[in-house]
């Protein structure tokens, strides 16, 4: 039922909670993971206006960035590596951008049928959904195949 699953993980133990109920499901429907973890584009500030302060600036974000996708892969890869000791087909990409928009490109543009993701706020009730965390709310949004939302608080 479930061939393709993607599992966006900010590298949080939430992320974690995430990807063992996508072990699980794995294990039952002979299931691919892909693990998703996305660097946040930040916006050059304001007061960045010259272009000697904008060249540093997007050197020095353009550095920052490859050193935290590089650390990002390490950490991903050892969870993907657990995944396929298990011998479960497991694969990782690290993209840089806006989260929402990355899990959507990457759900469409690669079939994915169900997304397992944390999410980051614990509300009672209707509103709840309304009071999501951002990236969770917009995801529900934009994508059309089944999400799975792991409360990651809990056990």
């Amino acid at each position: 039922m479930y061939r393709n699953i993607l599992v966006p993980h900010a590298g949080t133990k939430a992320g974690n909670k995430a990807l063992e109920h996508a072990q699980k499901l794995a294990k039952l429907h002979d299931s691919k993971i892909t693990i998703l973890h996305v660097v946040e584009q930040i916006p050059t500030p304001p007061l960045v206006t010259f272009s000697i302060e904008r060249k540093e600036w997007t050197k020095q974000m353009a550095m920052a960035r490859r050193e935290m996708k590089f650390e990002m892969h390490k950490k991903m890869e050892h969870l993907a590596k657990k995944l396929r000791a298990e011998e479960i087909p497991a694969s990782v990409k690290i993209l840089h951008g806006y989260p929402e928009e990355e899990i959507s490109r990457i759900t469409n543009s690669e079939k994915h049928d169900l997304i397992i993701m944390a999410k980051r706020k614990k509300l009672p009730g209707f509103k709840a959904v309304l009071k999501l965390g951002s990236v969770s709310r917009k995801v529900l949004e934009q994508i059309s195949c089944p999400i799975l939302l792991i409360d990651g608080e809990k056990s």
